[in-house]
């Protein structure tokens, strides 16, 4: 059985510079999805979001490979972040942020899949953010991305760098939510040591 893994499969969309920001095109990709707001460092709902989001990721997985025999690698969490004023992210006032949370799904899961996970998970675990799981359809298509390494407080430099630079010497503007994807688990990795990508979705001024 060959296992679908996002990242080897697209890898240039998975494996940036983290030295020259690149432009790529993002293709429609689906993804299990949680919405919410404030700041993640402190929120209930961000930590109940993204529980929820891995439990029903790992049912669909075992799901999959029993029911259809078809397996895959669980991807990285990705988090979308948008605020009235881009400038929210630059100055990191995150209790003015609103964000959806992510987690890369094969073509082949389906909603009624996703309902009946969740409802499985539901049945383990009390967790209310398990009713707010659902499936997003997204295409991204002309972005901008690099690979952070850091902590997510350091981003700063990098995002000034895009934003009031990178774009207005490319002719760029915002045409999307800020997306950043975790290849680290922060639970087990030093923040210093942290990998994200930080993507911008972008079109001609």
């Amino acid at each position: 059985m060959d296992k679908y893994d996002v990242k080897k499969t697209h890898k240039r969309l998975y494996a940036p510079s983290a030295k020259d920001f690149t432009i790529v095109d993002v293709p429609e990709f689906r993804y299990l999805a949680v919405d919410g707001h404030g700041d993640p460092n402190t929120s209930p709902a961000y930590a109940n979001a993204v529980a929820a989001l891995y439990g029903v990721a790992y049912a669909l997985k075992f799901a999959s490979k029993k029911i259809l025999d078809r397996d895959f690698v669980v991807a990285p969490l990705e988090g979308l972040w948008r605020a009235d004023d881009p400038n929210a992210f630059v100055a990191r006032r995150k209790d003015t942020w609103d964000w959806t949370m992510l987690i890369n799904q094969p073509d082949w899961i389906t909603d009624d899949m996703i309902r009946t996970s969740a409802a499985a998970v539901a049945k383990k675990k009390d967790n209310p953010a398990l009713e707010g799981v659902h499936l997003l359809t997204l295409t991204e298509g002309t972005c901008v991305q690099i690979l952070h390494r850091g902590s997510y407080d350091d981003e700063t430099p990098t995002l000034d760098r895009l934003h009031n630079h990178y774009f207005p010497d490319h002719g760029l503007t915002f045409n999307g939510d800020h997306h950043e994807i975790y290849l680290s688990d922060p639970r087990r990795t030093p923040p210093e040591k942290l990998k994200t990508i930080l993507r911008q979705p972008v079109k001609a001024v």
